[in-house]
């Protein structure tokens, strides 16, 4: 389950956003998509979802255009935007269990929500509603929202934004563990996380890729000198 970027261009206004932007994530890699603020990387993935159009070029989620097979590429991909929405009003499983209705899990309603909780790590929080979750919490809320129907492909804008170190650890793992069966991208500004857990990397600077590696045994350390270098 691939997902393809080709030829990506946008502009909002007079700001050229994209500029014919490609890349390729295969099955069973999980790819950090690097860049400072404004170098393109959430317009990238909200229009790989399909909630933004590019001027030109297209996105294929295992050969299906995200524009033109829209319904069909939200069932394979799951996706946690950089702010994440919530509803703050909602109880956690009442949340999970909207979400899971939205996928039209029928039956497997129940045991995916319970699997969820479990597996992000919020059965001592699900009992209550979302306002009254940390920042760390309401991040795992909307990453088992992400997984509850069992995406092929996952588009991560920056998810562990706001855990504390033994939450990231989680999470990250967590990441890690889906990945090994499915296609990952997901932004950071962690250089620490991108070594821990990616296969290769890319960094995008003013909407142009500057880089598309492996990570090869690279330390935090030189990848943070080398994003500098190829951001300044």
């Amino acid at each position: 389950m691939s997902l393809q970027i080709a030829n990506l261009s946008k502009r909002y206004g007079t700001q050229q956003v994209l500029s014919d932007l490609s890349f390729t994530v295969e099955k069973g890699q999980i790819v950090g998509f690097l860049g400072p603020n404004g170098a393109g990387k959430s317009t990238t993935m909200k229009i790989a979802m399909g909630f933004c159009k590019p001027d030109a070029g297209h996105v294929l989620v295992d050969g299906m255009d995200a524009q033109k097979d829209y319904l069909a590429v939200q069932r394979l991909v799951g996706y946690l935007p950089e702010h994440n929405p919530l509803y703050l009003d909602m109880y956690v499983r009442e949340s999970l269990t909207f979400t899971a209705n939205l996928y039209q899990l029928g039956k497997q309603t129940a045991s995916k929500v319970d699997e969820m909780i479990e597996r992000t790590g919020l059965s001592s929080e699900c009992h209550k509603k979302i306002g009254q979750l940390s920042k760390g919490y309401r991040q795992r809320v909307g990453l088992a929202q992400a997984l509850i129907h069992d995406p092929k492909v996952l588009i991560l804008d920056e998810p562990t934004t706001g855990l504390d170190p033994n939450q990231l650890v989680d999470i990250r793992n967590l990441i890690q563990e889906f990945g090994k069966e499915r296609t990952v991208l997901f932004s950071t500004h962690i250089m620490q996380e991108v070594t821990a857990i990616c296969d290769r990397f890319m960094v995008l600077r003013k909407g142009q890729l500057v880089a598309n590696q492996a990570v090869d045994g690279m330390s935090a350390e030189q990848l943070e000198t080398l994003f500098r270098e190829l951001t300044a």
